[in-house]
């Protein structure tokens, strides 16, 4: 028996670039949806990066003027006994709680820091998104106890005596004043 006559399609090498289009246009169509994704990484990025220089730059600082002129000052100008024990019971709540958040916040910084530069993906993130928002949760509660329990005492404490309050508005003055070298004339 002789082997039959290969069948030759005439359309076929015109399907061959038909189904080769159909597979570009596939991957382009996925392309497409390309700079829908990168908006959000580029806003997590532009997030991290700004929440990385907040925190440093003023969060910790916060916690500094709290706790080396306003809970000091406070303290200074309450009333022996059960008033100043109080105050120092409330600073020193407010003090454990600013390095529980700080230790808090050293996890978090390192998975940060990938997020600004783009280094991370989402997938196989260090960045815990739980860490975060407890994080969030636990400063929302302490800035809340702060301001109904500790400033309003701290006002009626240091508005006694105005000298008190212009003391402590000098002194956070001078700790947050431009440092300019000495000069000589």
């Amino acid at each position: 028996m002789p082997p039959s006559p290969p069948t030759t399609d005439k359309n076929a090498p015109l399907q061959d670039f038909s189904q080769c289009h159909a597979g570009i246009l596939g991957k382009l169509d996925l392309l497409s949806q390309l700079p829908a994704l990168l908006e959000p990484a580029t806003r997590a990025r532009i997030i991290a990066a700004s929440a990385l220089e907040f925190f440093r730059e003023a969060i910790f600082e916060h916690h500094l003027d709290e706790e080396r002129e306003l809970f000091p000052a406070v303290l200074a100008s309450a009333e022996k006994g059960e008033e100043s024990e109080r105050v120092e019971a409330l600073a020193r709540r407010l003090t454990n709680e600013h390095r529980e958040l700080e230790t808090a916040w050293k996890r978090l910084e390192p998975g940060l820091k990938r997020v600004a530069k783009g280094q991370d993906s989402g997938q196989d993130s260090e960045l815990d998104v739980t860490d975060i928002e407890d994080l969030i949760r636990r400063y929302r509660a302490h800035a809340e106890f702060e301001e109904i329990e500790y400033l309003p005492l701290s006002q009626a404490i240091l508005g006694r005596n105005a000298s008190h309050l212009a003391a402590l508005g000098l002194s956070l003055h001078m700790r947050h004043a431009p440092k300019r070298p000495a000069t000589y004339i």
